[in-house]
């Protein structure tokens, strides 16, 4: 599984203690940890737990030390961490017991696959690349065909797994260049050749047609 977010609970959770929201200025509600964050206006550390994995800085549930405008300003708006307080520690905590439990069963329902089975998904696979067509609409220039923004390999490669389910990586792609006008195009496939291509072809190409938007 992904890398834990516990953010959002964490503030569907919070905002439920309404009765603990102070009311500032005009019609303004203040969430509960926004008290807290002008409270250590002038600390020059600031403990405060992570919600999710931030670079350089820590990873979910962690607790980490930081300047107070750096958690007020950014981390504190974005649901990026919370003050570590009693009350926060004790949801981060249950939400990543969640998390976890929730790994452990999605392991639990892993079944090794045979050879067969995964000969099986890979011919499925080539198939579905066979037969397909990736469609994709771009914005041209002057209401001509050059397109506005070339297709690059990485967008066609994130195409064909939305739109065919299929994951390929750079090298099975034959592109020397970036589609830079809109029409059909047929983009040659370099894929192992223990894979057993359909119709006994020696190769077999990607369909692309590009569309003005």
């Amino acid at each position: 599984m992904g890398r834990l977010q516990f953010g959002r609970t964490v503030l569907q959770q919070l905002t439920k203690e309404s009765n603990n929201a102070a009311r500032v200025g005009s019609g303004h509600t203040e969430l509960p940890w926004t008290s807290i964050a002008r409270g250590i206006r002038f600390r020059k550390q600031l403990e405060c737990i992570l919600t999710t994995d931030i670079n350089k800085l820590g990873k979910a549930g962690e607790i980490v030390k930081v300047a107070p405008g750096y958690f007020r300003n950014h981390l504190m708006p974005k649901l990026l961490a919370v003050p570590n307080r009693d009350q926060y520690a004790y949801l981060i905590r249950e939400q990543q017991k969640l998390y976890q439990r929730h790994e452990e069963e999605e392991k639990a329902e892993v079944v090794e696959k045979t050879g067969e089975e995964q000969i099986e998904e890979y011919k499925s696979a080539a198939r579905r690349l066979d037969r397909g067509l990736v469609g994709l609409r771009r914005l041209v220039l002057n209401y001509g065909k050059e397109l506005r923004y070339p297709v690059t390999k990485e967008e066609l490669l994130a195409e064909v797994q939305r739109q065919l389910g299929v994951i390929l990586q750079e090298e099975n792609i034959i592109m020397p260049s970036n589609i830079t006008m809109c029409g059909k195009y047929e983009i040659p496939l370099r894929l192992p050749k223990s894979l057993p291509l359909p119709g006994g072809k020696p190769q077999i190409s990607l369909k692309v047609k590009v569309q003005r938007n």
